[in-house]
């Protein structure tokens, strides 16, 4: 029973220091085999674990141990026969252990909220910062107006205001920011959270009929970070008690940081008044990540989770996965997952065809940054590409440039509107000038809506790809 109960006192330390994630999928059943004068052995379910227990979070298991038996120097990993016994009541299911140490979290964290002025609604991730953002010309403008914001908060730039598509480093930067303002001001109250929380926040204090409780504390906070706030759409309420906030925390010289996938004039959805806020600091965009900032985001990342990828490797995926930030991370995640739980090394021919499969279009093997950056034919204008798509689908370049939407004109036209965007970078309003003058929504649904189906029709992904390859983009 001894051991059991400073294993479970070492576990409760260990949920706190962990990811979630590697928690579960590492530790799965535990038990400590034996307790000797300097050490603890440890018992795991297979030689898998064993190792990547002794690789991966050596330290952090000493460091909990030595909390728990101060005479402790080191610790040891063995295969424990009797860990699937039954009857062994000193193993401890980690899975059954993380559910009701979050439970257990829960009610002190639902108790605490009512004595406590910070917003819970989504902390501030503390393995953000402005130190491992990857800068590059795509987003070195929001970057340095961050960096002014936590220099002198409340005074440079407020509020300020980033946009930019899906994944490419908003909340990064957005939770960097607080995390260097906490660091340096200690004494700042900062509050990260997302429109979806403050939404739910601000429902529930409506019918606990406490909705001052939740002015007051909005009130005695330093620095307010929002995360995509097009969430507020149509929530008049919401969007009024925000505009107190926001006055209120203004008046205050209190740092105001929102972030929107579009710049604040296209906020049609939001009230006028609230929008005009927005626009009262400055206003920045993160912009899709070139070549070297592709790859340097993709080595940085590779060193955070200490594996190892061959540098012609990781050329190849910087040249040939290029829409964001968070699709170099889930290759990164799958080649991790392959090696650990196959032991296969990433190579050149084996990622070549794991993009494939994956629904990457891949350049030649071995291709140099040149080589997958360039095309293979000169694309002199949007035009190119529309006559490349006639051509291809049989039809009249008018009828994809036109506005019937019968299903032989419309796919052909979304997937025009959707190489513009994701090969060409071409802005949202510039292709709706081009087809017709329809407005950055209807291009946006457009693009979304193809997107969509590139991922579920394998036909129509291999018909884009062929266009792609016609013209080298």
């Amino acid at each position: 029973m001894e051991k059991q109960h400073r294993l479970k006192n070492i576990l409760t330390l260990l949920v706190s220091d962990l990811k979630k994630q590697d928690f579960l999928v590492y530790f799965r059943k535990i038990s400590i085999m034996d307790i000797s004068e300097t050490s603890v052995t440890f018992g795991v379910v297979s030689w898998f674990m064993r190792d990547n227990l002794k690789a991966k979070f050596y330290d952090q298991i000493l460091a909990a141990t030595q909390n728990e038996i101060e005479w402790v120097k080191e610790i040891f990993f063995e295969v424990d026969s009797e860990i699937e016994n039954p009857s062994n009541t000193g193993v401890i299911d980690c899975i059954s252990f993380h559910k009701e140490s979050s439970k257990k979290t829960k009610k002190i964290t639902a108790k605490s909220s009512l004595e406590t002025n910070v917003t819970k609604g989504k902390s501030v991730n503390n393995r953000y910062s402005l130190a491992n953002f990857i800068v590059g010309s795509d987003n070195q403008l929001a970057f340095s107006a961050c960096e002014a914001v936590c220099k002198n908060p409340g005074k440079s730039y407020n509020p300020l205001y980033i946009y930019g598509d899906v994944g490419l480093g908003k909340t990064h930067l957005l939770q960097a920011t607080g995390n260097d303002i906490m660091k340096k001001f200690k004494d700042k109250n900062v509050v990260y959270t997302t429109a979806d929380k403050f939404i739910t926040e601000y429902v529930a204090a409506v019918k606990k009929r406490n909705i001052e409780k939740l002015r007051l504390k909005y009130r005695e906070i330093d620095i307010l970070i929002i995360d995509d706030v097009q969430f507020f759409a149509k929530k008049e309420q919401t969007q009024n008690e925000l505009y107190n906030i926001f006055n209120l925390l203004y008046e205050s010289d209190k740092q105001i940081i929102i972030s929107r996938d579009r710049v604040p004039k296209e906020l049609t959805e939001l009230e006028p008044r609230l929008r005009s806020r927005f626009e009262w600091g400055i206003t920045v965009d993160i912009g899709k990540p070139d070549f070297e900032t592709r790859l340097a985001i993709l080595q940085e990342k590779a060193r955070e989770r200490e594996f190892m990828i061959p540098h012609e490797v990781a050329e190849f995926i910087a040249a040939n996965v290029t829409e964001n930030v968070r699709e170099l991370e889930w290759v990164l995640n799958q080649m991790i997952a392959e090696y650990e739980l196959t032991g296969n090394t990433p190579t050149l021919p084996r990622i070549a065809d794991k993009l494939k499969k994956l629904s990457f279009t891949t350049d030649i093997l071995g291709s140099s940054r040149h080589a997958a950056d360039t095309p293979k034919t000169t694309i002199r204008s949007y035009e190119d590409i529309i006559d490349c798509v006639s051509h291809h689908f049989g039809i009249e370049k008018e009828w994809i440039l036109g506005e019937n939407r019968k299903k032989e004109f419309m796919i052909p036209r979304q997937v025009a509107m959707y190489l513009l965007k994701s090969k060409m970078n071409y802005t949202y309003e510039r292709i709706g000038n081009i087809f017709s003058g329809r407005n950055h929504a209807a291009v946006l649904y457009s693009y979304n809506k193809l997107d969509k189906m590139l991922k579920k029709d394998q036909n129509l992904l291999n018909e884009v790809n062929m266009i792609r390859n016609s013209i080298g983009i």
